[in-house]
């Protein structure tokens, strides 16, 4: 656990592969928040899983956050692109707009997230 105290535990790396992408939910302050995760090696990039143009969920499907190449997250609502490691949206109707990044950690091969920035 981070030693802020505001750490809260979301996922094993165990239960992401390498390159793929994971949605779950968290409840902070009595708020149910969507998000999602993208593994790179023993990193993970945490995303409110909500897109910045009209604010709908990327994913129709569960876990189906990437492009067939695995190099962008893709929202499936209008097409839009956002790079993996700051959530930039490239393409779409939101271009220039990032999504919300979470800051999380990798400890001891669980990942953690930062409670409070789900709060701001």
């Amino acid at each position: 656990m981070s030693d802020s105290g505001d750490s809260e535990r979301i996922l094993s790396l165990a239960e992401i592969e390498d390159g793929a992408a994971k949605g779950f939910e968290v409840e902070v302050a009595g708020k149910r928040q969507m998000l999602f995760g993208i593994r790179h090696g023993d990193d993970v990039h945490v995303y409110i899983n909500s897109c910045p143009h009209i604010g709908t969920p990327l994913n129709f499907l569960p876990d189906r956050f990437l492009t067939m190449d695995g190099k962008h997250i893709n929202c499936s609502t209008h097409g839009a692109l956002f790079t993996i490691e700051d959530g930039m949206c490239i393409a779409g109707p939101c271009k220039g707009r990032p999504l919300r990044q979470i800051p999380s950690h990798v400890e001891g091969g669980e990942v953690f997230i930062r409670t409070r920035a789900l709060m701001l």
